[in-house]
């Protein structure tokens, strides 16, 4: 299968090695894995802010990026998100262009979800000792369904223990701009969810998206709790040992 990977910018700006690890991920399931030059952003912030005639010229240049490949893949529930529900959306009122978001979007996956119910993934071969709580971003959770998929994984990696937040499905308030905007309603958000983490005595927490985690592992940092925070694609590729926690001192 020619699989076309969708970095994301929080990937490509503040961890690279999230796109490592999905594509290290994709070609043990036996895909063939392609990065087009061409990408940009997906256009999330600027949908979400009501800017549609930005968010239709940057999916016009993702339509364009992404044609011709068998799925489009992001480590990135938000992303995938957007690519695989909003898209229709925004073109919900522009015949020339819906089929396009129609097209890309049938073949728009997040990554966890895109190996357990695309390629037939069941486990992987990884190792890691650490005792881990998984936090299910919004967007991945209640745009995509996505709740089995990780756990399904993670049962898998040699070492490793999951244990349940009781607000595992509740938002950390990052939301992109939300946190932005609501400041105030935001830390309080992610001050509840860094005290659900901690209550749980899990040395690690996981997520799908970056945006989530890197707003987690900051509120824990400034706690001064040594929690990790790590993409699950990280510890299913097996990069722990390659790469710092999210948020650690360079």
């Amino acid at each position: 299968m020619h699989v076309a990977l969708f970095v994301t910018c929080l990937v490509d700006l503040f961890r690279p090695t999230v796109g490592f690890a999905a594509i290290k991920l994709l070609e043990q399931a036996g895909c063939r894995v392609e990065v087009p030059r061409g990408q940009t952003c997906c256009g999330q912030p600027a949908y979400n802010s009501g800017d549609q005639a930005n968010a239709k010229a940057i999916a016009l240049q993702v339509f364009d990026a992404f044609a011709g490949y068998d799925s489009v893949v992001a480590p990135s529930g938000s992303c995938a998100g957007m690519l695989r529900v909003h898209y229709p959306e925004l073109f919900a009122n522009d015949p020339e262009n819906l089929p396009r978001a129609q097209e890309l979007a049938e073949r728009s996956w997040e990554l966890i979800s895109f190996l357990t119910d695309v390629c037939c993934v069941e486990g992987v071969a990884a190792h890691w000792e650490r005792r881990v709580t998984y936090h299910d971003a919004c967007s991945g959770l209640r745009e995509l369904g996505i709740k089995r998929q990780p756990r399904q994984l993670l049962a898998s990696v040699s070492g490793l223990s999951l244990d349940e937040a009781p607000g595992a499905e509740v938002c950390c308030g990052f939301g992109g701009t939300f946190c932005i905007k609501y400041p105030e309603i935001s830390d309080k958000m992610v001050t509840d969810k860094a005290a659900d983490i901690v209550a749980t005595d899990a040395d690690a927490v996981l997520a799908g998206d970056l945006g989530c985690l890197l707003n987690i592992a900051g509120k824990l940092c400034r706690q001064g709790q040594q929690i990790e925070a790590r993409h699950v694609a990280e510890v299913l590729a097996g990069m722990t040992a390659e790469v710092a926690p999210i948020g650690a001192p360079r």
